[in-house]
Formats: structure tokens, C-alpha cells, sequence
């Protein structure tokens, strides 16, 4: 599925009224019924509806909502918001219809004065405000009303995007004057801004409507942000010849593990191992050779010289691509043996956790990273390897893209859609995935993921797009199962094998 932006959005619409062919305003009435039968499967006509409507368009199909919702014997009362006497022409073609109706018996065009209505918590309002063509933050009488709706015990549904919140960057806006929203109903397609976790409390349940705008238009529009869905995955699938043996399947290195953190060691090894590689290697200090040999019989063991930490880098001729990383430890023998093994490396890499931190303690060193290196930062350990704390999550994608412009890398920026950012500059974000994974060792076990695929002869870019979507679909059969609350990162590679089968039957 394709984000668009909002000017993107825009040219969807004129596109559509334009070769469909469809008048805009029937294509508003379109939006409305879809809006108003996603209302109406909710709430019951014993419901009293109050519709906040501003100039524009959104607002126009807020009106459009009231009059159907009248018509079913819903109790409406609608507040229109014609401040400077410029309503779009499909809101005011909107407000006539609504006028000729005669079944609103509670209408409000608000020109200067506003006493705001009492919003209880039997109150269904409708937020219909302002769309994805708002591109600055709210003020003066509307960032009142929406702390007054806020403030209320009201259930709110937002008509595309909550009131006052952008349809792509709200670094800088005023989080006090956004809707905070039961539900959102958007149109067609998702929004950026709804990626990203910091505006998670304004959004609650999003819902996405299909109003049978242009396919043509989306099919050839090019976009720099997508998502990647089930049948996307599907295609990717290699599969695995009936004559195959371990030497033909791929031999994978895990450098991970000091004493102590053993533990990572073990996830990354054994997620790699159920990835379908033929074969592992675990590079791992001395002192965890017992523990790693009972715990995963299945790799080969390779002892570093040390026994607590990681200190000389490995010769890789025989390895197909290697993972580094995982409760690797900090030590400054440790960091200086990590960016020789990153020199020297000729496959495909994979660097997360401490491998990452080591990287943000020495931040001259990625300069001489290798091109199409697989870094697996979550925010905070994005944030060291830039250098500085990022204002939102926005702005921390668009550090990670240029990152991975600039390094010619993939930065998989983990987070409830983790968004893959590609040595283009797009971004893939993943779609699957729960809250139940944010438990300790869960990126470990994608790093032993990825670094399989790649072993298995995936290129980078697809074995980070399966990687993580694999991961994510693991964790979501794992939830069902165990329940999120309960979830570790050992029952998402207990589940990898139920959803390597789900995409490939």
C-alpha cells in the first residue's frame, strides 16, 4: 500500500473527479455515506451526534454526514464554522442540502460568537473540522474548541485525521490543540502521520474507507513511503529445491554474546537457524561454550580467544553473511575488534545492538562502513548513532533516510510499524506486529532472522523486508496464542515455522 502526501492526496481527488468522470460534490456525497455507515454499524439512533464542521472541505463532508445520519432518525446538532464567510463550494452546496433537508433541528453557522454546546458522555461528536489539508499547527478560537472537545467525556470520531493534527510532519506542532479522537475514519489510504508512535493518543482506532478513488492514479503514482502487505511477501519466497543439502543452503555467522549475555547469543543463533540457512556459526567468548552448546546443538561453536568478550575479528572466506552484534558488550577491545571485522567482511552484514552503540561511541568510524550494511536500531540507539536526540518520530525518519542515503546502508528502524529505509531514500514501513513484542531479546531474534535470509541468498533489500515481516507475523501467532502481555522473544522463534507455512501454502 502506497502514503501518499496530502498534495499527493489532493491530485487523487482531481484526478478521480476528473476521469471517473465525477462531480466533486458527488464524490463528497460518496465519502459521507461511507463515513456514515461506518458511524451508524457503531452507534445506535438513541445516540445524540454533535458535528463540528469547519469551511472546508472536510467540513463540508461533516455536513453531508449530518443530513444522512438526520434522515435515519439520528438526534444531530451541527455547529458550522464559517468564521471569515469562505466556505469551500462543496461545503456550502453541502450546508444548503443540509438546510433543504429540514431534518436538522439544531443547526449553528458560527460567523463570530460560539457558545459551545454541553458534550456528555452519551455524546457522539463528530469532528469534522479540518483534513489533510491543514499545514500549520491550530490557534485562537479553533485550539479552544478542541480543548473543550478534548476536555469533555465525549466520544470523538475524526473525519480523516483528528482536527488539527498534519498529514505528514507535526514535529513542531502544539500537541494541545489536536483532536484526540476514538476513532478515525480516513479516506482511501493511510497517512503518514499515522505511522508514527507520538501521535498514537490522537488517532485511536483508525479505520480506513474505501471511497473508489482512481486505481490508475495509484497504481502509476510514484511514492516515497509504502507498505508492505502479505502479497508483497508472498512473492518473495524462494523456494527450497528438493535436492538441496546444507552446503547449498548457506552458512551463517552470529558473532554475539559476552559473559553474561549469553542469552542474546542464543535468540539471535537459534531465530537464524529456523530462517532456513543450512548451517551456523556462533562466535562467542570462551566462558559461554557449555551454555551455547546445550542451547543451541545445532551450531558450530568458534571460541574467541578471550574468555568474557569479543576480541579479534573472524575470518569470514567460508561465510555467506554474518550478524553482529547482540550482547556483544562495550568494551574498547571489543569496539576496536568490531570495526576491523566490518572493514574485512566481504558478504552481506548485519550490525544491531551493541555493534550499534560501539558505532555511536566511535561515530568517525561509519564512514567506513561497507555499502548495503543492515543496521537495526531502535529509536534510542538511532538517536546515539546521529549524535543527537530527535524533537519526534518524524523527524527521526527523516534523519534514518538520509543516514541511509548517505551510507548506502538499509537502517531498519524498529518501532510498532518499523520502517525499512532504503539506500534510495524510501521507506518501506512493515505492517505487522504488536505490542507484546516489546519485550527484551525480540531484536536480537530479527537480527538472527535477517542475517539467515541473507545466508539463504536473499538480496539485502528483500531479506530485510522478509525479515521483518516474518518477525512481526511470528510475534502476531505468538499473541494470539500465549497473549501479549506474556509474550517473549523466545515464542517468535517458536512460531517462525507456522509463519514461513502461512506464506507459503
Amino acid at each position: 500500500m502506497k502514503i501518499f502526501t496530502s498534495a499527493q492526496i489532493h491530485e487523487l481527488d482531481k484526478y478521480t473527479i476528473e476521469h471517473e468522470p465525477v462531480k466533486s460534490i458527488d464524490l463528497m456525497e460518496r465519502s459521507a455515506k461511507a463515513i456514515t455507515e461506518a458511524i451508524t454499524e457503531q452507534w445506535t439512533n438513541q445516540t445524540p451526534i454533535v458535528v463540528f464542521a469547519g469551511p472546508g472541505n472536510n467540513g463540508g463532508d461533516a455536513l453531508a454526514v449530518a443530513r444522512m445520519l438526520a434522515e435515519q432518525a439520528y438526534d444531530v446538532s451541527v455547529y458550522l464554522f464559517n468564521i471569515n464567510k469562505n466556505l469551500s463550494a462543496d461545503c456550502s452546496v453541502n450546508r444548503q442540502r443540509l438546510l433543504d433537508a429540514k431534518r436538522v433541528k439544531n443547526f449553528n453557522e458560527v460567523n463570530v460568537q460560539f457558545d459551545p454546546p454541553a458534550l456528555t458522555e452519551r455524546t457522539l461528536v463528530v469532528d469534522g473540522l479540518f483534513g489533510s489539508g491543514l499545514n500549520k499547527p491550530l490557534t485562537g478560537g479553533f485550539a479552544s474548541l478542541v480543548k473543550y472537545i478534548n476536555q469533555s467525556p465525549s466520544k470523538v470520531v475524526s473525519i480523516d485525521l483528528p482536527s488539527g493534527l498534519m498529514a505528514e510532519n507535526n514535529t513542531f506542532n502544539v500537541k494541545a490543540n489536536i483532536i484526540h479522537a476514538d476513532l478515525t475514519l480516513t479516506l482511501q489510504q493511510k497517512k503518514l502521520a499515522f505511522m508514527f508512535a507520538d501521535n498514537q493518543e490522537f488517532i485511536g482506532k483508525l479505520r480506513i474507507l474505501d471511497i473508489r478513488l482512481s486505481q490508475e492514479f495509484i497504481q502509476k503514482t510514484d511514492a516515497l513511503y509504502t507498505i508492505v502487505e502479505e502479497s508483497d511477501v508472498r512473492s518473495l519466497i524462494r523456494p527450497r529445491p528438493d535436492f538441496a543439502h546444507k552446503g547449498t543452503m548457506g552458512n551463517a555467522l552470529i558473532i554475539a554474546g559476552s559473559y553474561g549475555m549469553s542469552g542474546a547469543a542464543i535468540l539471535s543463533s537459534r531465530a537464524c537457524m529456523r530462517s532456513g540457512v543450512g548451517k551456523v556459526t556462533i562466535h562467542t567468548p570462551l566462558r559461554n561454550y557449555d551454555i551455547m552448546q546445550m542451547a543451541v546443538p545445532e551450531a558450530v561453536m568458534q571460541m574467541d580467544p578471550e574468555n568474557e568478550y569479543f576480541s579479534e575479528p573472524v575470518e569470514t572466506e567460508d561465510f555467506d553473511a554474518i550478524g553482529v552484534g547482540p550482547g556483544l558488550g562495550r568494551r574498547e577491545e571489543t569496539a576496536i575488534a568490531l570495526i576491523s571485522q566490518l572493514r574485512r567482511t566481504q558478504c552481506p552484514i548485519v550490525v544491531d545492538a551493541d555493534a550499534l552503540n560501539i558505532l555511536a561511541d566511535h561515530r568517525a568510524w561509519m564512514q567506513q562502513l561497507p555499502k548495503n550494511i543492515i543496521m537495526t536500531p531502535h529509536p534510542r540507539e538511532f538517536d546515539r548513532l546521529a549524535g543527537n536526540i530527535s524533537s519526534g518520530d518524524y523527524e527521526r525518519l527523516h534523519k534514518a533516510q538520509i543516514m541511509a542515503e548517505h551510507l548506502q546502508a538499509y537502517i531498519i528502524l524498529k518501532g510498532h510499524y518499523t520502517a525499512l529505509c532504503l539506500p534510495s531514500g524510501r521507506v518501506i514501513f512493515n505492517s505487522t506486529g504488536n505490542s507484546g513484542m516489546a519485550t527484551a531479546g525480540c531484536g536480537d531474534v530479527l537480527t538472527g532472522i535477517i542475517t539467515g535470509l541473507l545466508a539463504r541468498g536473499y538480496s539485502e533489500g528483500k531479506a530485510c523486508v522478509l525479515g521483518m515481516y516474518l518477525h512481526g507475523l511470528a510475534g502476531d501467532l505468538a499473541a494470539r496464542e500465549k497473549g501479549k502481555e506474556s509474550l517473549i522473544a523466545s515464542d517468535i522463534i517458536d512460531y517462525l515455522p507456522k509463519a514461513f507455512m502461512l506464506l507459503d501454502d
